[in-house]
């Protein structure tokens, strides 16, 4: 069955995702299963892939659409910076992070990264099929030159690798990214009046990607800005 994939304006890719229909995840009738045993290891499926990543990004798609657009505030009208807001917070390394609950679509399993050669970013670690859709899978580790080497408490704690789907407001016109983590811990609730300034001593390119840090369990976690974090993703796959 053919697919759209957003490619660039008024242009669509159309993608056959057939692992979806005869392939692992369908009825197995493909012929091709024969020789290559799984959809991850067949040409179609890298194809597919290749052409989900080689789709250009500009600046429009990290423009949020109308009909996503929060509704203009009365003029004189200050913000409530005691409105209850949310946010899951995750590790990544032996660093704690957040992203707003508003942008996550879904918090699963690792799964298998179908790695592509020649990318350009090291960000880019390829693509993993999340419900039958091919989806780019982003290293924020690497995309925020954090240190994964780096030895602290939290990041020899027994925690479980999970995988966040995650997407801007400007969905379908941007799509879902998937990020794995190290761990994730939970829900936390804050109002933006809680929000205290990025610490000076804040290393690598969190700083400039966070909004604020959150006193949190004895210590702090970095609110990660999704409109910062998806334009840096966006140029990391032009």
């Amino acid at each position: 069955m053919l697919h759209d994939v957003p490619d660039s304006p008024g242009v669509s890719a159309r993608i056959d995702d057939c692992w979806n229909h005869i392939g692992t995840r369908g009825d197995n009738t493909c012929p091709r299963l024969a020789e290559y045993f799984r959809c991850l290891n067949c040409p179609v499926f890298a194809q597919g892939a290749a052409r989900l990543l080689d789709r250009p990004l500009g600046d429009a798609d990290l423009a949020p659409r109308a009909d996503h657009a929060a509704p203009a505030e009365p003029r004189g009208a200050a913000r409530d910076a005691a409105a209850p807001q949310s946010a899951l917070a995750f590790r990544v390394a032996g660093e704690w992070l957040a992203l707003p609950t508003r942008v996550l679509r879904e918090v699963d399993d690792i799964r298998a990264i179908h790695s592509l050669p020649h990318q350009r970013s090291r960000a880019v670690l390829g693509v993993v099929n999340v419900r039958g859709a091919l989806t780019v899978a982003i290293s924020l580790g690497e995309l925020l030159n954090m240190d994964r080497t780096a030895a602290t408490q939290q990041a020899v704690r027994n925690g479980y690798a999970r995988m966040l789907v995650a997407a801007h407001d400007s969905e379908p016109v941007a799509p879902p990214v998937a990020l794995p983590v190290d761990e994730v811990e939970g829900v936390i609730r804050y109002a933006d009046a809680e929000l205290l300034p990025v610490p000076a001593t804040l290393a690598h390119a969190t700083a400039s990607h966070a909004r604020g840090v959150l006193a949190w369990r004895g210590g702090t976690v970095g609110l990660l800005d999704p409109a910062r974090l998806f334009e840096s993703i966006a140029r990391s796959l032009r």
